[in-house]
């Protein structure tokens, strides 16, 4: 059997299945799906290490690389013909795997969670063939690691897929998600006691708790998720793209795919998501399948109750410890947009005893997305921001000025006086700005913010249908009028861009904090020369 993850340079790409929803190794394998070989990566893991932990966003085929692992130590050899592990592994070996996944389903309380987790053990015994006596949920999962060791004679492996989603399926109710997490430690602590009968170990999930919170005494457990080499553990490549998916590419415009998709890093290779580019090649049509996926309600109301400048998500900068913090009353917004998949690693600098991160978002799918939800967010009717950007995008084309001061000043009017009552804003001008930005930003268009120049920095520049529109934001309690306008001329913000040959708007806008709304709105346009 070829190996169906690559095709001989001499013979046609042959157009397969798509593999969309499929986590099943066996089932991609034999049924003549595309598949992308992490087979190399799987050896990798199990000839350098035992215990293993890694943090991904949802859908980005964790599930699929357990079950990679779980089919190359019950050496089913027949599966890996072709594919990167078939010489490198020893199968003359057959390890027994216990399974555990909470991927399924909703666990409401502790009560369902418990019971869920003797089901998964009752599963793992009919399935190795062995009985347990222990009535305590730890004591069985020892019980049974030590059983499947003597049957067989081999050590067990242990994988664990979504370990934390029946927290995060309760995140915002913290008793429950405190009793879930006790409830979970309880089990996974019994890995440490059970070291002499396991052979690998192996834990998934979207978040990263700390080690004291859940997984108290198994100070062993390597985290790969920053690891530069697993980088592509998880999701497609370029390279993977421009191969396997080959027979995909017609008809789709390269570019658009790769900003569109591409862009998610852990400090290596970036990656797409294969749930995105799957139904792309399905629909040819570019959508935000992934963040369509899951409404990111609980992140929406921390960044609003954190008052999050909008415009600051793009270039956040935080230490590697912070991106790691996360637990049931310590949620950091910085590390739940980073592990949630919103931000993914722009650039590191590191400096003795510290690993700063530069954040940005993957793609254009998820900058589009995020802030299109913000933004209806912020009214009544959620329905009207579609209504408001279709709007912006036509005063653009039609360069109608008049019409985008009637636009925001009807979209602030729009935000119900109750918001404000509820949000305490101390930086009128960065919210007033964020509004300004999510919208342009929701359109996908090219937006540089604070962008430097030789005279001072320019609020936010935006580059659309050959033009040039530089806007600066004011407060007019707190400067005089026309101020905002006055700026950038003063400043000759314009000269950085005369180079493009393009018409350069010149945009001051200026809010009053009394009315909650714009009160200025004046534009220059500067001619071509």
């Amino acid at each position: 059997m070829l190996p169906i993850s690559s095709s001989p340079p001499d013979r046609p790409l042959i157009r397969r299945k798509l593999p969309i929803g499929i986590q099943t190794f066996r089932e991609i394998i034999e049924e003549g799906y595309y598949y992308v070989d992490k087979s190399g990566y799987a050896v990798d893991l199990a000839e350098t290490g035992k215990y293993y932990f890694l943090s991904r966003p949802r859908r980005f085929g964790k599930s699929l690389l357990l079950d990679t692992l779980r089919a190359l130590f019950e050496g089913q050899q027949a599966l890996f013909k072709g594919l990167l592990a078939e010489p490198r592994w020893d199968w003359g070996k057959k390890y027994p795997v216990i399974r555990v996944s909470f991927s399924d389903g909703v666990l409401r309380d502790r009560a369902e969670l418990d019971q869920r987790i003797q089901e998964i053990l009752q599963d793992n015994q009919t399935r190795l063939g062995v009985s347990c006596v222990h009535q305590s949920l730890g004591g069985q999962f020892g019980e049974l690691i030590a059983l499947v060791h003597q049957k067989t004679g081999q050590r067990a492996v242990v994988l664990i897929d979504e370990y934390d989603k029946p927290i995060l399926d309760n995140i915002t109710n913290s008793p429950v998600a405190l009793a879930m997490r006790e409830g979970l430690k309880n089990l996974y602590s019994v890995l440490k006691g059970a070291d002499e009968h396991l052979k690998f170990v192996f834990l998934t999930g979207v978040s990263k708790f700390s080690k004291v919170s859940l997984f108290s005494g198994l100070n062993n457990l390597t985290d790969i998720t920053l690891e530069a080499k697993y980088s592509a553990l998880c999701g497609y490549t370029d390279a993977d793209v421009d191969s396997i998916f080959a027979p995909e590419l017609e008809g789709l415009n390269r570019e658009e795919i790769r900003s569109w998709y591409n862009g998610y890093n852990w400090l290596g290779t970036p990656v797409y998501n294969p749930f995105d580019l799957l139904l792309l090649f399905r629909s040819r049509e570019f959508r935000p399948y992934w963040f369509e996926t899951g409404t990111p309600s609980f992140l929406v109301k921390l960044l609003t109750q954190r008052q999050q400048f909008t415009p600051d998500l793009s270039r956040i900068v935080a230490p590697e410890t912070l991106l790691s913090t996360f637990d049931v009353d310590n949620i950091p917004p910085e590390a739940l947009l980073f592990q949630a998949g919103y931000l993914t690693v722009g650039s590191v600098r590191r400096i003795p005893g510290l690993m700063q991160i530069s954040l940005r978002y993957p793609n254009l799918e998820v900058r589009t997305s995020l802030n299109a939800v913000l933004l209806q967010s912020l009214t009544a009717n959620p329905a009207q921001y579609g209504e408001y950007a279709t709007r912006l995008y036509d005063l653009l084309l039609a360069q109608d000025f008049a019409g985008l001061k009637t636009l925001f000043h009807a979209f602030y009017a729009s935000i119900p006086h109750d918001w404000y009552r509820k949000n305490e804003l101390a930086n009128f001008e960065g919210y007033y700005a964020s509004i300004f930005y999510s919208y342009f930003a929701a359109l996908g268009l090219d937006i540089r913010l604070e962008d430097s120049t030789s005279h001072g920095r320019i609020d936010m520049a935006v580059l659309f249908n050959g033009q040039v529109y530089l806007f600066e934001f004011k407060v007019v309690e707190l400067t005089p009028a026309g101020q905002a306008l006055q700026q950038l001329k003063d400043m000759a913000y314009a000269d950085k861009y005369r180079a493009r040959g393009e018409p350069i708007h010149l945009i001051g806008v200026a809010f009053s904090k009394a009315s909650r709304n714009i009160v200025e709105f004046d534009v220059e346009t500067l001619s071509i020369n």
